[in-house]
């Protein structure tokens, strides 16, 4: 049995909490460290001296118009298809934990094909659906002579990329919902049913909210990973960032520094992600995590020694 918080405790965990730190010593970690450094700055001098890699090539195209314009379409595809990912992994999380077997059933079935299908052959056939369906609406169930409209002028590069990364990543996002919701406590739930929530009311007011702790984390990797993902789009002539970067190494060859380019780019646009991945985790995580439970633990001492 823990003894009761007193006076003489509180004072006791303020001493502790100012006795002064001496780190371990460790001498292998600073060789290797050493070694590291090292080794990675030869590589960068290995690098920048390369006149292979076509570093003023580099510097002239990292800011081209078609380049910056290349860039614009990447950023609009990634946050249109992660937006729509997101509601569709809402839904699709929802259904799953839902106890009709057969909505249950459904958007499991969902989530087996399109996660277990290849991104880049989703891409290539929403591309090609005029193969199968050469005309959208009517027409896809009643044949040639019903209404609908010509699938080749309705479903070009954007809207094929739209359909393949939002169905695909809309799967992947189903399973990291339905994990935040696991993650949360049944009694939470119960407790919103004993004051009469209804199912929706439950969802916005208390899974969602407490969920979004663990939701958040993996999502932000799906959308840095969709950022990188999106350069498949050059499959289907899109007109993304390494689309236009193929577009101009074809005509002047330099094939290597606009790559570097490409590369940079979407290092700058990855790195911009995981900064708001931060400070959104940052965020969310305020009142958890030790630093809180510290900050508690003194609070309350404070309290019962008052």
């Amino acid at each position: 049995m823990s003894a009761p918080i007193t006076a003489s405790r509180g004072a006791d965990i303020d001493d502790i909490a100012t006795l002064p730190v001496t780190p371990v010593r460790r001498p292998w970690q600073w060789a290797a460290s050493a070694i590291v450094l090292v080794l990675l700055a030869l590589l960068v001098a290995s690098v920048a001296g390369n006149s292979n890699m076509g570093w003023p090539v580099v510097g002239d195209y990292l800011f081209d118009a078609d380049v910056l314009h290349g860039i614009g379409w990447t950023v609009l595809l990634t946050v249109v298809c992660m937006a729509l990912a997101v509601v569709i992994g809402v839904v699709i999380a929802v259904l799953r934990t839902s106890g009709n077997r057969a909505l249950s059933g459904a958007a499991a079935l969902f989530v087996w094909f399109f996660r277990g299908t290849p991104l880049l052959v989703q891409l290539i056939f929403w591309f090609n659906l005029a193969l199968v369906f050469p005309q959208l609406g009517p027409a896809m169930f009643f044949g040639q002579g019903a209404a609908g409209i010509d699938t080749n002028n309705a479903i070009d590069w954007f809207t094929a990329a739209l359909l393949a990364f939002g169905l695909h990543e809309g799967a992947y996002m189903a399973e990291i919902v339905r994990g935040g919701f696991l993650a949360v406590d049944r009694g939470q739930t119960e407790a919103a049913e004993s004051i009469g929530m209804t199912s929706g009311q439950t969802l916005r007011r208390v899974l969602l909210p407490q969920a979004l702790r663990v939701i958040v984390p993996p999502s932000m990797n799906q959308f840095v990973n969709l950022f990188k993902a999106t350069s498949l789009v050059a499959f289907v002539s899109g007109l993304d960032l390494l689309s236009a970067v193929q577009h101009i190494y074809a005509t002047n060859y330099e094939v290597v520094p606009l790559l570097i380019v490409a590369s940079l780019w979407y290092l700058a646009l990855v790195s911009l992600a995981t900064l708001g991945q931060h400070l959104l985790e940052k965020r969310l995580n305020q009142g958890y995590g030790r630093a809180a439970a510290v900050e508690r633990e003194r609070k309350n001492t404070k309290e019962a020694t008052a």
